[in-house]
């Protein structure tokens, strides 16, 4: 009798550990949300937050540039990659620290080199984020460390949402889905990131945790045209549910490309498309898709309709002399 009900407890907690707390699998193309789990649920996120840290210090900073840490390195602990005072470092290679081995030191000198003060740095990834739109966030600091501020606050469709936007920066995507690095002072890192080594698929992703958060894992893989984000929240066995939700989205799950980023003219109007556009839709829902576009209130508009589903985008536009034409027949 004892053994069956240690059974069925040790059953219930594997289910617990799979299901966690909250996730949320977004569509990269357009943010489409394809599963979650409370994912408007805030709480700690832990490391994963270095991901705005380095998507600040990617847009604000030069990946080359190089100076030498200084007396405030002293207030870093955790994860580190054991800077020391004094040692002359670069933003290329602090950068590979942070993403591969989630140094909270790396995240400190970052900090200090792009906002000057921790602070400035912090308000620096707070505007961010409303740029982005994460509504469920608020960052006390660059590490994702929670003992002492009560850490960086977010949700599982937030982090998403960053991640998505990262995901958009050829040097985070590199940096992110690198495997091994070594720094300028030869140290040779490996990510902690073990879907990279594991999931054919995987591109990029960041490992957290914290006794506050748990674990907290960030993922992003690509199988043909379809790339998808994975963002879990205090789930146990993370690794093997990212793996089993981003193939079963490869599985089921298309993006149609819609219209190319580039300039266009159409009835003597040039219209500028400053990104690619696609729509994530189910095997079953490619039947139902429509797209439609015209000139209104000198705007372009373009409509997608997928059922009951909707999606309209408006461009500016300017006339020019040039033959009519369009984009969609």
């Amino acid at each position: 009798m004892k053994k069956l009900l240690c059974f069925f407890l040790c059953l219930i907690i594997n289910l617990e550990t799979v299901h966690g707390q909250s996730y949320c699998v977004m569509s990269d193309a357009d943010n489409t949300v394809i599963e979650e789990k409370d994912m408007h649920k805030v709480q700690s996120v832990a490391s994963i937050s270095k991901v705005m840290t380095a998507i600040l210090a990617l847009e604000k900073g030069d990946l080359n540039a190089t100076w030498k840490t200084g007396k405030e390195l002293k207030q870093a602990y955790g994860s580190m990659i054991y800077l020391k005072e004094g040692q002359q470092v670069s933003l290329r290679s602090l950068l590979y620290g942070l993403m591969l081995r989630s140094g909270n030191d790396a995240a400190l000198e970052i900090a200090l080199h792009i906002g000057k003060t921790q602070k400035k740095f912090v308000q620096m990834m707070n505007e961010k984020a409303k740029e982005i739109g994460m509504l469920d966030t608020h960052f006390a600091n660059p590490s994702g460390l929670d003992e002492e501020d009560g850490g960086n606050l977010s949700s599982a469709y937030d982090m998403a949402l960053l991640m998505s936007y990262a995901m958009k920066n050829p040097a985070f995507r590199e940096i992110s889905g690198t495997k091994y690095y070594t720094s300028e002072w030869n140290y040779r890192w490996r990510n902690k990131n073990k879907l990279l080594f594991e999931y054919p698929f995987a591109i990029a992703g960041k490992t957290g945790f914290t006794k506050k958060a748990g674990r907290t894992l960030i993922s992003a893989a690509k199988h043909e045209n379809v790339e998808n984000v994975i963002v879990t929240l205090g789930m146990g066995d993370d690794f093997t549910f990212h793996e089993q939700k981003h193939t079963k989205v490869f599985d089921e799950i298309k993006v149609i490309p819609i219209l190319a980023k580039g300039k266009y003219v159409i009835d003597h109007k040039q219209i500028c498309i400053p990104e690619d556009i696609a729509v994530t839709i189910t095997q079953k829902e490619q039947a139902k898709l429509m797209v439609s576009s015209h000139f209104e209130d000198k705007e372009f508009i373009i409509e997608i309709r997928n059922g009951n589903n909707q999606q309209v985008y408006n461009f500016p536009y300017k006339k020019v002399r040039d033959k009519k034409g369009g984009l969609f027949s």
